[in-house]
């Protein structure tokens, strides 16, 4: 068995990855692109679940969420019939916003970089 580093005490857990954190919170598959389309304000459910072909009822349901629940979308419910809800980013979801355009850049270059070698 080795010993632990010492600077750490056997008591503290390791330390976390920043990006391990990050990845944690966005990471589902739909997760950074819900975050995406409420980029540009608030969106109802099927609006939201137009933009994103492929992903099911439940599973929009389950990443939006777990979204809510870590402070990053806030969910609008309308007293009204039919009922309408709706779902906007907080000022914590908004702060996303370069990582979630970065990742935009990077997959279109990757993509035309795909592209280019198919070519």
């Amino acid at each position: 068995m080795t010993a632990p580093a010492p600077h750490l005490a056997p008591t503290e857990p390791p330390p976390t990855c920043a990006v391990t954190t990050t990845v944690s919170v966005i990471g589902g598959k739909w997760k950074a692109v819900a975050v995406y389309h409420l980029l540009g304000g608030p969106r109802r459910f099927s609006d939201l679940q137009r933009r994103m072909p492929g992903v099911t009822q439940r599973i929009l349901t389950l990443q939006l969420r777990e979204l809510e629940a870590d402070g990053l979308v806030h969910r609008e419910v309308y007293p009204q019939v039919p009922p309408k809800v709706e779902y906007s980013l907080t000022p914590l979801g908004q702060t996303l916003e370069p990582i979630v355009r970065a990742m935009l850049a990077w997959g279109e270059t990757y993509r035309q970089r795909e592209q280019d070698t198919t070519d």
